[in-house]
């Protein structure tokens, strides 16, 4: 069998694919450990063969260990309406803390007249940010994406959105700055030239987050992209060069529909259904 070998750089990895002619995955070797994962059990001697061949020419470890994935992947339990993340509408996760904690009526009267931001008011206007990008994302729908909003992950933090398709799998970070200038650079943002936030490399980390917690569940790769959506802003000006994280304003977030190449349809609905799962997410 003749295999198509191709090298992978992205996200901290670091790794040789194994592709059919047609472009199927069916096994990869790690280039720092030597590892090798098959995909698929009926290539596996092809697999080891050529990837092997791969790591001999590289400044690294010959394999080490050979691992059937296809043999060893987890199964999530059945999805039940309680676990199933498709229903849970944009910014739910600030929903419920302004629900559960947010102020009474005499607090905001308080705050109100003393003029005093809280971080109730950060909490809404979080809300209103995730609203905004979740309508724009909701229109990808019809062009075969699959849309989830407000991932609950590990330690009460959560996903703001998280796109699925033919063109991969998207982390989406929504920052809202009504009537602020965003300027991005490589590795920093900044709002109204104010302090740097590490708003790229917080996104990088989610996306690496999310890579692994579906290709724990999936026996084939995910490519997994970071995205920062910027909300109500009047400017937004990017000059990073190596900027590994897209960059949009919420209405631009349509430019990811004709996106493809990146996941086959059933793979794309593998995926959707590993994303779906709370359970899933239980220890991300």
């Amino acid at each position: 069998m003749e295999l198509r070998i191709t090298r992978w750089r992205r996200y901290g990895h670091d790794r040789w694919y194994a592709n059919l002619p047609d472009g199927t995955p069916v096994g990869w070797a790690d280039v720092e450990t030597g590892d090798l994962t098959v995909l698929r059990v009926e290539y596996r001697d092809d697999v080891i063969a050529a990837l092997t061949r791969r790591l001999q020419i590289a400044p690294h470890p010959a394999p080490t260990v050979v691992k059937d994935e296809a043999e060893s992947t987890p199964e999530l339990p059945p999805l039940t309406p309680a676990d199933d993340l498709s229903v849970s509408r944009p910014g739910k996760s600030l929903q419920d803390l302004l629900d559960t904690s947010g102020p009474s009526t005499w607090q905001r009267l308080v705050s109100l007249l003393l003029r005093r931001p809280t971080e109730w008011d950060s909490w809404r206007k979080g809300l209103a940010g995730e609203k905004r990008v979740g309508a724009e994302l909701d229109r990808l729908k019809r062009h075969g994406w699959h849309v989830l909003h407000s991932i609950p992950l590990a330690n009460d933090v959560d996903l703001d959105h998280l796109l699925i398709g033919p063109g991969g799998v998207f982390s989406i970070n929504t920052k809202h700055h009504q009537g602020r200038a965003v300027w991005v650079g490589d590795d920093s943002v900044k709002v109204d030239h104010g302090k740097p936030a590490p708003y790229a490399r917080k996104s990088r980390a989610e996306a690496r987050r999310v890579a692994r917690v579906l290709e724990t569940y999936c026996p084939f790769p995910v490519p997994v992209e970071p995205v920062l959506v910027f909300v109500g802003v009047t400017d937004l000006k990017v000059v990073a060069t190596q900027l590994s994280v897209r960059v949009y304003q919420e209405r631009q977030v349509s430019a990811l529909a004709p996106l493809s190449g990146a996941l086959k349809p059933d793979q794309v609905e593998q995926v959707y259904s590993v994303a779906r799962h709370r359970q899933a997410w239980r220890r991300a």
